[in-house]
């Protein structure tokens, strides 16, 4: 992985630049030592080197049965539960997954990360139609998106293969000692994995919560784990910009902040880094997002969204700077053919491969974004893999735990995602906020 920040500089300032790195220095040993804010949710720093392999024998195995008896397999949650899985899985699988012929991989399906009735009578729909299993993921179980998909979920399957049948290809992934899906999996017999006390929704990805799915999908997760590993090493030896990646993006997203860019926009260039967007967008505004601080992360598709958001970037107001995420190697091959006619006057791209034209977009559209006062930052990659996946999740997990110490923020609590939650109980009339209904009820007349 290489970091260019090289198109970031003059609009950052060097000395910016230099205050964060030297700041970073007792940042990161602080985070290192565990001794900075929300210590006690920093065990995700130690999984891809301290997991027990008896952990991941187990989750191959059940993946493999899963495999064996599933046409489809559904994951219940949201935020963390799901986001990581679903990046990885997406970046990976073929793009046209379900029509490949003779496909041998379980289509993986996503349930409780929305409430529309519409989705999720069509995800019934199909059940129906399948053999299915499922992993439902939740700490507490009593989340409400994800317990109102599993409570609808729960009844179809034990519906379609009996009780004993339906708790068989039930996994729940939760708390070790408490909450209602833990004991709700004891009372069924539910096979279970464990959330671990300190590692947060978000963190999650390389415990049980994404492996389990990313392994029924069919990929490789040591690869993964190994990936992870190779990038811990490097962030946890080095506080040197120049050693250790995390420290770079954290001091040059920072610095950038503090210039007047309050926005950053992670941009990619491939359809299948859609959902890593996603993740990385959960990551950095969950993280940060406190006491009115913090960088606002957006994500766009490009060249897609340059036929849209692409004018506003161009020419809009200047508040924001782009993070490109650049995949140097494609994993197939396809090129322009050549028309005797060149009617669209494109022989001029004949024998070109498509990932050649596509980074030729890429960097005439950094150079133009520069020259219209966006800063850019470019982390790339030789391809996409699971080793180069494991390591952009943990490099982004570090960078944000280090940016959010330089914020002066806790980046592992999230106290503003309990807003809305008691508002939609007291809407929804849930025993205890009934009073609290009436108010919010008399405010939207």
């Amino acid at each position: 992985m290489n970091i260019d920040i090289s198109k970031a500089i003059s609009f950052a300032g060097v000395e910016r630049i230099r205050q964060n790195e030297t700041e970073l220095k007792s940042l990161h040993k602080a985070l290192v030592n565990g001794t900075g804010k929300g210590n006690d949710f920093l065990g995700w720093m130690k999984l891809p080197a301290e997991s027990e392999p008896a952990i991941f024998k187990r989750i191959k195995s059940d993946a493999e049965k899963i495999r064996a008896q599933s046409n489809v397999f559904v994951v219940i949650g949201i935020g963390g539960s799901y986001l990581g899985a679903r990046a990885v899985i997406d970046c990976l699988s073929h793009p046209f997954l379900p029509l490949v012929p003779g496909r041998q991989d379980p289509v993986i399906l996503y349930a409780g990360e929305n409430l529309s009735e519409d989705y999720h009578a069509g995800l019934m729909e199909i059940l129906e139609q399948y053999d299915y299993s499922v992993a439902v993921i939740s700490k507490s179980g009593t989340t409400t998106e994800p317990a109102i998909a599993f409570r609808i979920i729960k009844a179809h399957i034990e519906k379609k293969y009996g009780k004993k049948e339906a708790a068989e290809r039930i996994i729940a992934i939760t708390d070790a000692h408490r909450g209602a899906l833990k004991k709700l999996a004891v009372e069924e017999g539910y096979s279970t994995y464990i959330i671990p006390d300190d590692v947060g929704g978000r963190y999650s990805v390389l415990t049980s919560v994404g492996l389990l799915p990313i392994a029924v999908a069919g990929f490789d997760i040591d690869k993964l784990i190994g990936g992870a590993n190779t990038m811990r090493e490097k962030c946890l030896s080095s506080a040197d910009p120049e050693k250790n990646p995390a420290i770079r993006y954290a001091a040059i997203r920072n610095a950038l902040y503090q210039s007047g860019k309050p926005v950053e926009i992670l941009v990619n260039y491939l359809p299948n880094l859609y959902y890593f967007t996603e993740w990385w967008k959960q990551l950095y505004g969950e993280s940060e997002g406190k006491e009115n601080k913090g960088i606002f992360p957006a994500g766009v598709s490009f060249t897609t969204d340059l036929h849209s958001m692409g004018q506003y970037i161009q020419d809009g107001t200047r508040l924001m700077f782009e993070t490109i995420l650049s995949v140097e190697n494609s994993g197939k091959e396809l090129r322009v053919p050549f028309l005797e006619k060149d009617s669209d006057g494109l022989n001029f791209l004949a024998g070109k491969r498509l990932t050649e034209i596509n980074h030729m977009a890429e960097m005439g559209t950094l150079l133009a974004h520069v020259d219209g006062g966006v800063p850019n930052i470019r982390i790339s990659v030789t391809e996409l893999n699971e080793e180069t996946l494991g390591a952009l999740i943990y490099f982004f997990e570090f960078a944000c735990a280090l940016s959010g110490y330089l914020l002066g923020v806790n980046p592992f609590d999230q106290p503003g995602v309990e807003a809305y939650k008691k508002n939609m109980f007291a809407l929804i009339g849930k025993p205890g906020f009934e009073e609290e209904g009436k108010k919010l009820r008399e405010r939207l007349k």
